[in-house]
This record gives C-alpha cells, sequence and structure tokens, in this order.
C-alpha cells in the first residue's frame, strides 16, 4: 500500500459515505465544534462501548451544559451520573480537569493536544483526538479501534501494549496523517475499528483497505493484532455488611482513590473478623434483629475478579444514629439519586424489591 497517498484518501473516501455521522458529540454548535463535548464524550468513549455512552452523556449533559458548570459542582455530585459507566478515576479527573481549565486557562479548552495531555485524565492519544475534533491540530491517535486496524493492514505483529511494538504503530500513525481533513480521518479509523474492522467477524468485504490489507492476504485476521499475554487473573473475596433499618441502608464513602474512589458503598466485614455479627457490634454498636448470608455475585476489573458476599442486618431503626464520619444512611427509595457501584446498586436494588 502507498502509505503516503492513499491510505487517508480512502479511509476519507468510505467515511463520507458510510461512516457515522450523527453521534450526539458531533452535533456543532454556531457550526463551530464545542471543545466541551468532544472533551467529555472522548473521556466517557474510554473503554466503553458508544451505545453506553450516549445515554450517560445526556444526563451529563443536561446536568453540567458546559465546562463552567462542571468546574463548580461537587465531585460526589459528578461521581453520582457517573454511577453504572465504570471506571470512575476518569469522573474524577474529568472533575479535576474542569477546574484546571477554569483556574489556570481562563475557562477556555487549551486548543494544543501537547497542553491538553498536561490536564488530568488525558494522555497523547486522547489529546490528540480533542484537538484534532475541536481544533483541527494535526495529530495522530492511538486507540484500541486504530491499532487493530493499523496492525491488519500492515501487519504489524506483536501485542499492542508492549513497548516496541507501541512505538512502532505511533511511527507508522503519524507517518498517515494527511494534510488536511485531519478530523473526518481520525474519525473514519475509529468508525472503520468500530464498525467493519471488528475484533471478531470483522467485516473485510465491506472494508475500503481490502484489496492492500496485509492480514487479510496472508490469512492473518485472527491473530492480529496479537492477544495480550495470558496471566492468571487474580481472584479476590470480600464480605460486605447490608446494614437495614426501615428501609434505609448505612453505607459508607470510599476513599477519594483506588476502587470506586470516592462512591457510596456498602461496609466491607474485615477477614480477621469470622463473627460479622461481633464485627456489627464493635464497629457501629449495632445489635442485628436478624442476619442473612445472601447469594454471593461476582464483578470483573481491569486486573483481578471480586466475589461479593452480602450479609443483610436487620437493625431497630434507632440504629440511623450511627454518626461515624463517612458513613450515611440512604433510603431504599433514593438509590437512583446515589453514586454506588454496579455490583452495590444490584444489591441494594434486589434489597428493595424484597421489601
Amino acid at each position: 500500500m502507498d502509505t503516503d497517498k492513499t491510505f487517508a484518501t480512502r479511509l476519507v473516501d468510505w467515511h463520507r459515505r458510510h461512516g457515522r455521522h450523527d453521534l450526539p458529540w458531533q452535533h456543532r454548535c454556531d457550526g463551530v465544534p464545542d471543545p466541551y463535548r468532544v472533551w467529555l464524550s472522548e473521556i466517557m468513549l474510554q473503554q466503553t462501548q458508544v451505545d453506553t455512552v450516549i445515554p450517560y452523556y445526556a444526563r451529563f449533559l443536561a446536568r453540567f451544559p458546559d465546562l463552567a458548570a462542571l468546574a463548580a459542582a461537587p465531585v460526589d455530585e459528578v461521581l453520582t451520573l457517573w454511577s453504572g459507566l465504570g471506571y470512575y478515576a476518569r469522573a474524577r479527573n474529568l472533575h479535576k480537569a474542569a477546574q484546571a481549565v477554569a483556574d489556570f486557562h481562563g475557562g477556555n479548552f487549551p486548543s494544543r493536544a501537547e497542553a491538553i495531555a498536561r490536564l488530568p485524565g488525558i494522555g497523547r492519544s486522547t489529546a490528540a483526538a480533542i484537538a484534532a475534533f475541536a481544533f483541527g491540530e494535526r495529530a495522530a491517535i492511538l486507540d484500541g479501534n486504530v491499532k487493530r486496524v493499523l496492525c491488519r493492514a500492515f501487519g504489524v505483529a506483536g501485542f499492542p501494549g508492549q513497548r516496541a511494538v507501541e512505538a512502532r504503530l505511533w511511527a507508522l500513525a503519524e507517518s498517515l496523517l494527511p494534510p488536511t481533513d485531519v478530523g473526518t480521518y481520525i474519525q473514519a479509523q475509529m468508525d472503520l475499528g468500530a464498525t467493519v474492522c471488528r475484533r471478531s467477524r470483522p467485516a473485510c468485504a465491506r472494508c475500503p483497505l481490502a484489496d492492500s490489507c496485509v492480514a487479510r492476504r496472508e490469512d492473518r485476521i485472527a491473530e492480529l493484532p496479537a492477544a495480550r499475554p495470558r496471566k492468571a487473573v487474580p481472584q479476590r473475596r470480600v464480605r460486605v455488611a447490608v446494614i437495614h433499618a426501615a428501609g434505609r441502608v448505612l453505607l459508607e464513602q470510599r476513599p477519594p482513590a483506588g476502587i470506586w474512589g470516592g462512591l457510596l458503598a456498602l461496609p466491607e466485614i474485615p477477614d480477621s473478623e469470622p463473627d460479622a455479627g461481633r464485627w456489627l457490634q464493635t464497629r457501629f454498636a449495632l445489635a442485628p434483629r436478624a442476619s442473612l448470608q445472601l447469594a454471593p455475585l461476582n464483578h470483573a476489573f481491569t486486573h483481578f475478579r471480586l466475589e461479593i458476599t452480602p450479609i443483610r442486618f436487620d437493625v431497630e431503626d434507632a440504629g440511623r444514629s450511627v454518626a461515624e464520619a463517612g458513613h450515611r444512611w440512604l433510603a431504599l427509595a433514593d438509590l437512583d439519586a446515589a453514586g454506588l457501584p454496579t455490583p452495590v446498586r444490584r444489591i441494594l436494588d434486589a434489597l428493595a424489591s424484597a421489601a
């Protein structure tokens, strides 16, 4: 393939006929891209499918229509709206970045990829995408879809997460940039990877690169890009207390960093305490009227799997007097308005349904 002349041209021509043009964040204000909306969509789309993102994006914009509104909001409210979307560090960094733009950039989103990449939660590829879409900067990206397209089109072997392979892909991505229509070209790469050059069952017959694709010519589509080297995924287990009193549950706020940072979660029962009822009395001075171990549920994180065993404790309504810092009682009727991790929401939704 003549990498300098035909690759970008084919993709741009294909995108004009077959690409995605009506995604909510592609709508322009007075004919000009809104950097805030572009940035918000790019953060939400990290490791998350478009169909999942769209309703969250709409709710987020309804509450935070611009960067100033986001920067001024409490982080708890940001996390509540993010609840269920996963990878919660994205929400915390989104809030920090909005405040950084308000404090150090006069409320104006930086226009160059180099400056954008210095904001919290934004890496090289995301910064380039924002700069290309919002400001027309000639910058290459290298997200998962683009890596897959390049590995197959040019026969790049090896796992794309390995340093040497990634360096080769960055060099290739930069060499392929067209002189104009960069935003369209970047979107075309994303769309081709998402809708045609899919991880499984790619639609090669519809691909504008089919006649020159190395993977197709050499029958290596299934092996490119190479899979992540397999490692044993650790399995962790935790018991959580579902402390219930008169239609309310006791929740604790997670530390700002780490798993479910800043969200409300069920208190964890330490492994060192085999008697959960005694732990409840020692920790919260609550004596349960009844207790019941519920069915465990599993939740997958990026680097480990977690088995969660809920233990329900029914306590007297007077238990709501617990005033330990970082804890609060939440009415089961108010679950929708709370920032809860997905497995915690599943546990409490089941409790509310049974109440």
